[in-house]
């Protein structure tokens, strides 16, 4: 790599962004953050990983799904500047892991956070969305009133993400969710259902923390316990979904990332990367396997793409007719998308318990999953004063004790 080109790595580097833009702004958008920031932050995080990892793992960080509803609650109960300010302390909950397993090894991570956890968790950011995603995709506004237009649109948009997702070929198959809104939006406009008048009235180049704060959707973070503890456990599944990917990037690039720079460096190198990211305004950040999926599909696997996509991102993110383009999108067309990809996160959770050989046909297991299935889709809470964990936080937290305190091999029973 001595020799690098400089028009391929701009060219692969934009090509990753594009992979990862539809996911990236979606956050955002669902939970009335600035999508502008969030490609800022997205970029700025990346850049910072890679700065603390030593800048040889081709990783792109950007806006985590496993916030989204907590983000949509603290938003409404704590505010927005709470609410960003305790998104950024779950970067403390990284850094406890990370020395955890600087101490212990990987090991650490099995022992606390096992599949037959971290599978259930997964399976409830997913289900625990999904009267969101039916909202959005059967009304314009969102109330979930049923419309057939709407659901008409969500049709397009559903569909197109299914058949680009099955019967895409290379990169094509790696962006169903850019794909079906690109085709979603072109057919709301056909049908008369996108207003373009923000697009009109938008600058060119404006800085999107202006535009964010006269719109509510920005504030300088501040501390609340009550919103900090409610946020912290629901760290527990992007650390899972890092280090899964981790092991995905190792194995395209044939290299243990595991060993350098070391799980407790990148574990590191993403925590601190969300802590940024909240800090300036924007979603958390965590890894990308649409991105991983497209380094092993082009075999780009120099970490300069990953850093190039990172400044793009920047870039873009001063693009004020870029932010009113997403602000255009009909609701369904949003909804249609998130029918896909709310089931497909609960569909990863069985899929890694599935890979793990976790034996179903055991009591403990069926009650670790049975119990974090009900805490967490129930939204179940626990509550003392201000202080509330409920949902994914706590499903992940009743999860951890039950695999801790129940035995592996308990007496039988018949005996």
């Amino acid at each position: 790599m001595a020799n690098v080109d400089p028009v391929k790595t701009v060219v692969l580097g934009v090509q990753m962004l594009f992979v990862a833009f539809g996911a990236l702004v979606l956050v955002p958008i669902l939970t009335g953050l600035s999508p502008c920031i969030a490609l800022f932050t997205a970029g700025a995080g990346t850049l910072l990983f890679h700065a603390i990892t030593g800048g040889i793992v081709p990783i792109f960080l950007a806006s985590s799904f496993a916030f989204i509803v907590p983000i949509q609650y603290g938003m409404e109960h704590f505010g927005v500047g709470a609410t960003l300010g305790a998104l950024a302390c779950t970067g403390l909950v990284y850094a406890l892991i990370s020395a955890g397993v600087r101490a212990g090894g990987i090991g650490t991570i099995n022992r606390f956070l096992p599949p037959i956890v971290t599978g259930p968790v997964i399976m409830v950011i997913g289900l625990q969305l999904a009267p969101v995603g039916v909202r959005m995709a059967r009304s314009f506004d969102g109330s979930g009133t049923m419309n057939n237009w709407a659901m008409a649109v969500s049709s397009v948009s559903l569909i197109t993400a299914i058949l680009v997702a099955i019967y895409g070929r290379r990169l094509l198959r790696l962006i169903p969710v850019l794909s079906g809104i690109v085709v979603g939006y072109l057919f709301a406009w056909i049908c008369g259902f996108v207003d373009f008048t923000p697009i009109r009235e938008a600058a060119w180049l404006e800085i999107p923390w202006r535009r964010a704060a006269a719109s509510g959707s920005f504030a300088m973070p501040s501390l609340d316990v009550a919103a900090i503890l409610y946020m912290l456990p629901v760290a527990i599944a992007p650390v899972i979904e890092h280090v899964g990917d981790i092991l995905a990037i190792s194995a395209v690039t044939g290299n243990d990332y595991l060993k350098k720079p070391g799980l407790h460096r990148t574990l590191l190198g993403d925590g601190l990367a969300t802590s940024l990211a909240a800090l300036l305004g924007g979603p958390p950040n965590t890894t990308y396997s649409e991105v991983t999926g497209a380094v092993a599909l082009t075999r780009a696997t120099d970490p300069r793409y990953m850093r190039v996509a990172a400044v793009t991102a920047i870039l873009l993110s001063f693009v004020g007719k870029l932010s009113a383009i997403l602000k255009t999108i009909p609701t369904p067309v949003i909804g249609g998308i998130m029918v896909l990809l709310f089931g497909m996160i609960a569909a990863i959770g069985i899929s890694s318990m599935i890979r793990a050989q976790v034996d179903m046909g055991k009591s403990r297991n069926l009650v670790i999953v049975s119990v974090i299935l009900v805490v967490g889709i129930g939204n179940m809470a626990v509550c003392c004063g201000r202080i509330t964990i409920s949902g994914i936080g706590l499903s992940g937290i009743v999860g951890v004790l039950l695999n801790l305190v129940l035995p592996d091999n308990p007496p039988d029973a018949a005996q």
